[in-house]
């Protein structure tokens, strides 16, 4: 009995213990189950979970009328955790087609330790696909061992210029890591770079687990920039100038279209040029954008500047007559015409068409040294014209107080300061807008990663001289283009036209010495209702260098060009020219 009892008492107990460890036990599967499952859940999930950027592509760059200029294209980078790598040979013989890399070279990228190893780097986005199908079949086929895992893509873009060498020096380039080298790209390079974002995927056997991907931050696409340029007007004098460097065995060549009105500019042009898309074509040379940073002598287009300011002091007339021989002295310096010539009587209008050095300095000395120097300034000599293209020089022009006595002298016909493409553009674009300046440009607009469209501000502007002063002034410019002037093969048919020729001496940095010449040539049309401005300089050509013989041509051309696409008619008026000389002026004034 007492055995019995004993033996009930144990197995209660024994039954008690296990009672007390299934209720434990249920009790852990609960806090498992219930309570600790979503943080062990998360946990794993964590751990599975890769954090990748996002990328944001550039702004495009387009002409005025949206046609691209430069734009980012999808692109993918294929990246490898070599540690993941089972066999580096099998897998370099599989993948070599398919990336169109030899075996030979993918195989030390395989090989290692290294978690991020690029494999290739800005391919397209059928490439990734055609690895990825290609190593879903091998893998199905093989054994577990001999899968291979590992290779991952990240998304990106590559920069493309669908337009080639056109506008290159202008929009330049991005560099390897997607930042704007030169030009506009990099300029705005602010507003054209994005913002980027993250995104978080599963990461299941070396692979993205399909439809893991998860944006957690998204990436903002850059501004897109809308320039004033004229794809086609642009192209033709691309073209133009191309050709005439070419046939002149020139240094350099460059091309302005501008509209004297508003600033903007329809084409900016240089030759030699470059391809974007093609890498060896491009040197640190070639990206400068010589319209801004190349620095000249005017020459003889100064002497707009000096007649200009003569006749807004009211020195003198169209029509005052200067007695101009080939050479004299002056100021104790000798100076002389380009051609020999006997002693002439021309009036100020002969003077600017025939370009005589000898006259611009008598119309130079008509007005005190700080008089001429404001003039100079009025017109943006030595200051940015604000175009806000990077690299962008101001020029030289010396201070009164440094001029020597041949300053004022050389400085009357276009010599002893320098200027910019750009800079020589808009004086000539001041007398054709009424005497005012106006800043130039070559942004119309932005458009944000929404889709809104920003016009840009209207350009600055300030007069520099009268309205009447520039009409004299447009009127003695027709005379330059005449058969009595040194510019008729800027002549265009149906057309007024107006501008001044240059050539000037060539500083050469060299020899710190004059050698060759800068040959240019500036003008407006319609003459009397000015629409456009083109100008040409070309730089050491060899052989013929007159700017009415090498630049002039390429004016007409252009020129002619955008007057048809822009669909300007003829204005219809005669030109009623000012005497060239006393003689003409005697008659002139005897038949009136």
């Amino acid at each position: 009995m007492a055995h019995r009892d004993l033996y009930q008492r144990r197995i209660r107990a024994m039954v008690g213990i296990m009672v007390v460890t299934l209720v434990v036990i249920a009790l852990r599967l609960i806090d498992v189950q219930a309570v600790q499952a979503s943080s062990i859940s998360k946990r794993a999930t964590n751990e599975m979970m890769m954090t990748s950027t996002l990328l944001a592509p550039r702004g495009e760059i387009t002409d005025v009328n949206g046609v691209e200029l430069a734009r980012s294209v999808d692109a993918i980078t294929i990246v490898v955790d070599q540690t993941m790598i089972a066999d580096p040979a099998t897998t370099a013989s599989v993948v070599s087609p398919i990336l169109n890399i030899p075996a030979a070279n993918l195989l030390p990228m395989l090989t290692g330790t290294k978690r991020y190893q690029i494999i290739a780097k800005d391919v397209a986005p059928a490439v990734w696909q055609n690895l990825q199908t290609t190593l879903t079949t091998y893998n199905r086929a093989s054994g577990l061992s001999k899968r291979i895992v590992g290779f991952f893509s990240e998304r990106g873009y590559v920069r493309e210029y669908p337009t080639g060498k056109l506008a290159a020096s202008l929009v330049g380039i991005t560099n390897a890591a997607g930042v704007g080298a030169s030009g506009i790209e990099s300029s705005l390079e602010s507003k054209l770079a994005g913002t980027n974002g993250e995104y978080l995927y599963a990461n299941g056997a070396g692979t993205i687990i399909p439809g893991s991907a998860i944006i957690k931050t998204e990436a903002k696409a850059g501004t897109g920039v809308q320039l004033t340029i004229n794809r086609d007007v642009e192209w033709v004098a691309q073209d133009a100038i191309a050709s005439a460097v070419k046939s002149a065995k020139a240094a350099s060549g460059t091309v302005i279209v501008m509209d004297p009105k508003t600033g903007r500019i329809l084409a900016e042009a240089s030759a030699p040029s470059f391809d974007p898309s093609i890498p060896k074509t491009i040197t640190q040379d070639s990206l400068r954008n010589p319209a801004v940073q190349d620095m000249y002598e005017p020459g003889s287009t100064g002497k707009v500047i000096t007649l200009s300011a003569a006749l807004e002091e009211k020195n003198i007339t169209p029509t005052s007559v200067f007695t101009v021989p080939y050479s004299f002295k002056f100021a104790g310096g000798s100076y002389h015409d380009a051609e020999h010539h006997g002693v002439e009587h021309l009036t100020a209008t002969g003077v600017l068409a025939q370009s005589s050095n000898v006259g611009a300095i008598q119309i130079g000395a008509t007005m005190s040294h700080d008089t001429l120097y404001s003039y100079l300034t009025k017109f943006g000599i030595g200051s940015s014209t604000g175009s806000g293209l990077p690299g962008e020089q101001v020029g030289q022009l010396p201070p009164v107080a440094s001029w020597s006595n041949s300053s004022a002298p050389t400085i009357s016909f276009g010599q002893g300061y320098s200027v910019t493409a750009l800079q020589a553009t808009s004086v000539m674009a001041t007398i054709a807008n009424d005497g005012v300046r106006v800043t130039p440009t070559v942004i119309a607009g932005t458009t944000d990663s929404s889709g809104h469209y920003a016009p840009a501000a209207n350009q600055q502007s300030v007069r520099v001289v009268s309205s009447q002063t520039a009409q004299q002034v447009r009127t003695m410019l027709e005379s330059v283009v005449s058969q009595n002037g040194t510019a008729p093969a800027a002549a265009i048919p149906g057309y007024r036209v107006a501008g001044k020729t240059g050539t000037a001496q060539r500083n050469d940095n060299t020899c710190h010495c004059y050698r060759g010449y800068t040959s240019s040539f500036i003008g407006f049309a319609p003459a009397d209702k000015p629409a456009y401005v083109v100008s040409v300089v070309i730089q050491n050509p060899q052989g013929q260098h007159l700017g009415g013989v090498i630049a002039a041509p390429v004016f007409q051309k252009v020129m002619s060009f955008v007057l048809q696409s822009e669909h300007i008619q003829p204005t219809g008026g005669k030109p009623a020219p000012y005497p060239l000389n006393a003689a003409d002026l005697a008659l002139a004034t005897k038949k009136g």
